[in-house]
């Protein structure tokens, strides 16, 4: 399993992009790949990240995560299919989401570029993610759970051939969201805050608590409030480093392989 960070900002940062990974991995003997939200700045973010092989650039993911609908998550995905488009893909992109996913992907899309719906080459599939309903991703077996954000948000569990990752999109780690990151190579867990208690988001506290209950092998902490990430910086190195397992504050264009 191989694990980009094409962004790790929050919705508003200036210096760093929309939070947003490419996981590429095994399922059987083929090589598949998914990315995980496409947020104001992600889609930009993705065809420029330098980290990604031309070839994954040019034909982009086989399927598209979309953790929730705020902005800074899927509002990139006009983008995405537009740039795909351009660059002659054929093959069908399947974008899973949860409930109403189909409707909120095609009204974004009209509004950007009305009519590109019709002129698309390749298929686009919307399914729609339940939690604690089995998903095939990509041809990857996952697991959804509700995360304690404002609106409705869904981790998710995303199993390879060699490496589990827990992505929990915003909000703190709920007790269904602890299940899913148990034992997983890689948990990417939202650290808005330092502490806990900010409502509808995570903090660098919890995602350390989760990760490490969960025996998780490597923690990666995102989407941290721009001035906490700039002004705190250090003092979140060291929180990171005093944890009893691997954790990093990755820069956009990292990467992870288990």
């Amino acid at each position: 399993m191989r694990v980009t960070f094409v962004g790790v900002g929050e919705a508003f940062d200036e210096c760093l992009p929309n939070t947003s990974l490419f996981v590429a991995g095994m399922t059987g003997e083929s090589r598949r790949t998914v990315l995980l939200d496409c947020g104001f700045t992600a889609a930009a973010a993705f065809f420029g990240c330098p980290s990604l092989s031309d070839a994954d650039r040019r034909d982009g993911p086989d399927a598209v995560w979309l953790s929730h609908f705020h902005g800074d998550h899927y509002f990139g995905l006009p983008y995405l299919l537009a740039r795909m488009q351009e660059q002659g893909r054929a093959q069908p992109l399947c974008i899973h989401g949860g409930e109403g996913v189909a409707n909120r992907v095609w009204q974004v899309v009209e509004l950007a570029y009305p009519n590109l719906r019709d002129r698309l080459d390749f298929e686009v599939v919307c399914l729609e993610a339940r939690p604690d309903a089995p998903l095939v991703i990509a041809g990857f077996s996952a697991r959804a759970a509700v995360t304690g954000h404002g609106a409705l948000c869904l981790g998710l569990r995303l199993e390879t051939q060699f490496g589990i990752l827990y992505y929990g999109g915003d909000g703190a780690p709920t007790p269904a969201c602890r299940e899913l990151a148990s034992g997983c190579a890689l948990v990417v867990q939202e650290g808005y805050g330092m502490l806990p208690g900010m409502a509808g988001h995570g903090s660098v506290a919890e995602a350390v608590e989760m990760a490490e209950a969960a025996w998780a092998n490597t923690l990666a902490v995102v989407h941290v409030r721009r001035e906490l990430r700039r002004e705190r910086g250090a003092e979140i190195a060291r929180q990171l480093a005093a944890a009893s397992i691997r954790a990093l504050l990755p820069e956009p264009g990292e990467v992870f392989e288990a």
